[in-house]
């Protein structure tokens, strides 16, 4: 009998083996081995099948594990060698577990699909494995804030999607690799890469004049707190991409090079605390720098340069200790600079310090401790202007008691969170709301923010409006989002930020939730306003997690003694039970697909396979028929070969528009699919907003905001009845503009358009511009990144002339038809019109000694009668004429023509910030309108795809 009944046991465990175990076995080894090296591992990682009954963090395709979230759960151990056999591992986040010590696995290389290695703040150690080299598909390696030591490994090189490198604040040493003649890679090969942070390591020796190219796309250099020697080579001149450059606080010697003059996008310059000699070159290429920073080095003794009046951006300079001489010049402070911060202590300044009578009202700090200023004339109109003189003549007077000759420095008590709240108990803080609950808190470190001070609360709120719409876009478990405790880091400048977010619907966050918050920080999911800069995120401990598997434990044990007890009468129950889950898996699926809008996708029909979304949401057909009265003609608002374009109400009120595929037509399904993917991943206020998409019943939608006011091209041909003058058509051109820079500079990935022009540009009820139709549109990081192609792409008179000799469209072909709808708005003409085109006409007529360049016969005569005085004008044509270069590398890039168009709406008198013109009619008046906002014209794109133009979306 006892033999029986082991023998049955051995049955009842095999049947659990079959029935449940639907990860696969290597994959289940390797988690399993990770939990063994944990004290503390995370909660419900119990039992045989990770991917069948959802470990917290893990994620599953195919029964085979693809990603481990687990930042932030206290996780205490080592990482096991043993993950290195998951096979289909994409993702590994466990940033913010400060308890997680030891190397990394020497084979992590073997991880062949990981494309994000993330172990931010963490307090791992040892050598970086040169096998991480081996990790070809790697786009994301965070590995910051952690206790690595010895070399960068030069096999890093080889990693050529590599778009992330972040190894800031560790203790690594040694040169920066390059490659050489041989085999030996290097960092220089890493083109793709947009971010090199190695702040605050122990980094030597030279910098390598072979890491830089005009090839390389880095925006972010930050190799501050280091240890490096030697010059600044002239070569990193040649990387025009970079925004943010920091060498501050390493030995560097000798002259600042010339070289940097030539880096125009440049918005963040840093060199203070080297050895830097000789006078500081001519920088006044740098438009549109906001920050400053040559403090703390020994250069030749000179006055304040005057090319410092030509950074009209600049918002903090910092001189401190560098050998200025003689009065600080007025021009300093003129009503056309942003200045806000000028610290300029510790040089030999002297005279009168004066603003002038043109004094900027944004000034906020002037240090100037420690020179030799012998009087102060007070602006009379400025009442927050802190100005620091202690030190100087002018304070050395007996009984001298002037606020001025104070050092002491005003703070912030800034903060989002209600002052006044019923305390909360067990230690638990009240959210904006003033509801009690255990926040997920930490510190937003900035590391180069482009505005200057503390006193301006705009700032903040932007930031806290930020990131509580980002959760709230996302669906994120977040009731409220909270910031105080705004304060610098004296050393470097940094702009530190406390950050609370309050859990949603309970007094704390479970781990999934938990999960889910830190990702968004650790994998810089999240994108702060564009003048918060780069940053990183120190997570705080989180010890009051909610349980939702409170006894679930101690149920499963109770469940599993009872069935070991009656195995012997339940053997064919369990049998029964198993066929009968995995008929039910299978019905799961079924209702899976049917829920999942792109379930059933049709590639060998679409050629194409179903879009990776982000936020956009499903509509059912039933839905877009109710909300389109049936897609009535009274909705109709315009249409073409792709299909009609219908306006619709929901039924919260919100205004939509509705692009309809025909019915059996899947000309439009690539199409279909580029503008879902790429508009869910953008929000911008110049960009056509993407609410959400139908693929049901065989139709294809997509909804989108309704944009009242139709196309540029409507009204600059007079269909819209809209009266466009001199400013707002500066306007529209400048938001246009912010638009399509976002879209190359700061959407992830970034977005070449492919087919700029009038129609493609809509204009709200407030006149706003917003860059339209993404059908042609590709990502700057995907595998046709250069996309040669042997059709047509754009539209004619809008094409890059570069295209029809390389069969490329890139960045700089989005500038060249920028260009060509900046000559539009001028002229009011299309660009091939009776087979003249635009530009030559221009180029043909225009004498620049002369008023307005004698254009006056090409000008839309509406400016004209409309506008006046055309302030700004020559230095419009200017710039339109460079976006045009015959040559691709000749034209600016679109952040610097936003910057030249806000400093043509100053010389026009205009506010370049301020929001878009006033609509010529109410928003009623747009709805009712023309009745075709959208306009009807017929053009042809690639192949034999017909559309309508001109097209809202």
């Amino acid at each position: 009998m006892s033999s029986r009944n082991g023998a049955f046991m051995l049955l009842i465990l095999l049947c659990f083996q079959i029935c449940s175990a639907l990860t696969n076995v290597f994959d289940t080894t390797a988690l399993k081995a990770m939990k063994d090296e944990w004290t503390t591992p995370p909660d419900g990682w119990e039992g045989s099948d990770p991917c069948g009954t959802n470990w917290v963090g893990v994620k599953c395709r195919n029964d085979s594990v693809i990603s481990i979230s687990l930042s932030n759960l206290n996780l205490e151990g080592k990482l096991a060698p043993d993950i290195t056999i998951l096979s289909e591992l994409e993702i590994l986040d466990l940033s913010y577990n400060t308890g997680l010590t030891g190397p990394l696995p020497v084979k992590i290389g073997d991880l062949k699909k990981l494309k994000s290695l993330i172990v931010v703040r963490c307090s791992f150690s040892g050598e970086i494995p040169e096998s991480i080299g081996s990790l070809k598909e790697l786009v994301y390696l965070s590995l910051n804030l952690n206790k690595f030591t010895g070399m960068i490994p030069a096999s890093i090189g080889r990693l050529s999607k590599l778009y992330w490198f972040d190894i800031a604040d560790n203790q690594i040493e040694g040169e920066l690799p390059v490659s050489n003649s041989t085999s030996s890679p290097g960092l220089d090969m890493l083109l793709q890469a947009g971010h090199f942070h190695f702040g605050k390591n122990r980094l030597s020796g030279k910098i390598p004049k072979e890491l830089f190219s005009s090839n390389m796309t880095l925006m972010h250099l930050l190799l501050d707190g280091n240890q490096f020697t030697g010059e600044v080579p002239e070569t990193l001149g040649l990387v025009n991409t970079l925004l943010v450059l920091r060498l501050d606080t390493n030995k560097l010697s000798g002259d600042i090079p010339s070289s940097l003059n030539n880096l125009t996008s440049l918005q963040e310059l840093y060199l203070s605390k080297n050895k830097f000699t000789g006078s500081l070159p001519n920088l006044d290429g740098l438009t549109g720098l906001y920050t400053l920073d040559v403090s703390n080095n020994t250069l030749d003794a000179s006055p304040v340069p005057l090319w410092l009046s030509s950074l009209q951006s600049l918002a903090t300079l910092r001189m401190e200790g560098i050998q200025l001489i003689g009065p600080l010049p007025t021009f300093l402070f003129s009503a056309y600079t942003q200045l806000q911060t000028a610290v300029l202590k510790n040089n030999k300044i002297n005279g009168t310090l004066e603003f002038g009578t043109n004094f900027i009202n944004q000034l906020e700090f002037v240090d100037l401790q420690y020179n030799e200023i012998s009087a102060y004339i007070q602006p009379s109109a400025k009442k927050d202007l802190q100005v620091i003189l202690a030190n100087n003549p002018v304070c050395f007077e007996v009984g001298n008691g002037q606020s001025y000759c104070s050092t002491i420095q005003h703070n912030t008590s800034f903060s989002t969170l209600q002052q006044v709240c019923t305390p909360c108990e067990q230690n638990m803080e009240p959210s904006p709301t003033c509801r009690c609950a255990h926040p997920f808190t930490g510190t937003l470190y900035f590391k180069s923010p482009s505005f200057s001070g503390l006193f301006n609360s705009t700032n903040f709120s932007i930031l806290k409006n930020s990131i509580a719409d980002f959760f709230k876009k996302f669906n994120y478990p977040v009731d409220s989002v909270g910031i105080r405790n705004i304060r610098e880091n004296a050393t470097d400048h940094q702009l530190l930020i406390d950050l609370l977010v309050f859990p949603l619907g309970r007094e704390s966050f479970n781990q999934t939730g938990m999960i889910l918050i830190g990702f968004v920080f650790s994998n810089q999911t999240y994108k702060p306003p564009p003048r918060f800069g780069p940053y990183i995120f120190k997570a705080n401990k989180y010890k009051k997690f909610y349980d939702v598997d409170v006894g679930y434990k101690s149920l499963n044990m109770g469940v599993i003694i009872v069935a070991v007890l009656g195995a012997i009468g339940f053997i064919l129950l369990l049998t029964i039970a198993g066929v009968y889950a995995l008929r039910q898996r299978k019905r799961a699926k079924r209702a899976t697909d049917q829920i999942n809008p792109f379930a059933k996708w049709d590639t060998s029909m679409s050629s194409t396979g179903a879009p990776q979304i982000m936020g956009a949401k499903a509509y059912t057909f039933d839905e877009i028929k109710k909300c389109t009265q049936n897609f009535s003609e009274a909705n109709y608002v315009g249409g073409g070969g792709y299909g009609k374009v219908y306006r619709g109400i929901l039924p919260n009120g919100q205004l939509i528009a509705i692009k309809r595929a025909q019915q059996g037509s899947l000309q439009g399904g690539l199409e279909f699919k580029t503008e879902i993917e790429l508009l869910s991943r953008v929000h911008h206020k110049n960009v056509v907003r993407l609410l959400g998409f139908c693929f049901d019943r065989n139709e294809q939608m997509l909804v989108y905001e309704y944009i009242s006011n139709g196309s540029l091209k409507d009204s600059l041909s007079g269909r819209s009845g809209i009266r466009l003058d001199w400013t707002r058509r500066l306007k529209i051109a400048l938001g246009s503009g912010k638009g399509l820079a976002y879209l190359h500079e700061l959407a992830d990935p970034p977005i070449i358009h492919r087919d700029i022009k009038s129609n493609n540009i809509l204009l709200d009820e407030n006149l706003t511009a917003k860059i339209a139709d993404f059908g042609l549109s590709k990502l700057v990081g995907d595998p046709e990144k250069t996309h040669v192609t042997t059709q047509v792409k754009g539209t004619m008179g809008y094409l890059d002339p570069e295209y029809y000799t390389t069969n490329q469209l890139t960045e700089k072909s989005d500038v060249y038809g920028f260009g060509v709808v900046m000559f539009e708005l001028l002229t009011g003409r299309s660009p091939i019109e009776r087979g003249k085109y635009v530009v030559r006409e221009v180029k043909m007529k225009m004498n620049t000694s002369r008023t307005l360049y004698d254009l006056q016969e090409l000008l839309d005569t509406t400016i004209i009668a409309s506008s006046g005085n055309l302030k700004g004008f020559e230095k419009y044509v200017d710039l339109a004429l460079r976006c045009v270069e015959e040559e691709g590398f000749n034209r600016p890039s679109m952040s610097e023509v936003v910057k030249e168009i806000e400093n043509i709406m100053l010389l026009a008198g205009l506010n370049p910030n301020a929001d878009s013109a006033t609509s010529s009619r109410t928003y009623e008046d747009a709805i009712r309108g023309s009745g075709d906002p959208y306009g009807s014209e017929t053009f042809r794109y690639s192949g034999n795809f017909t559309a309508s133009k001109p097209k809202p979306y």
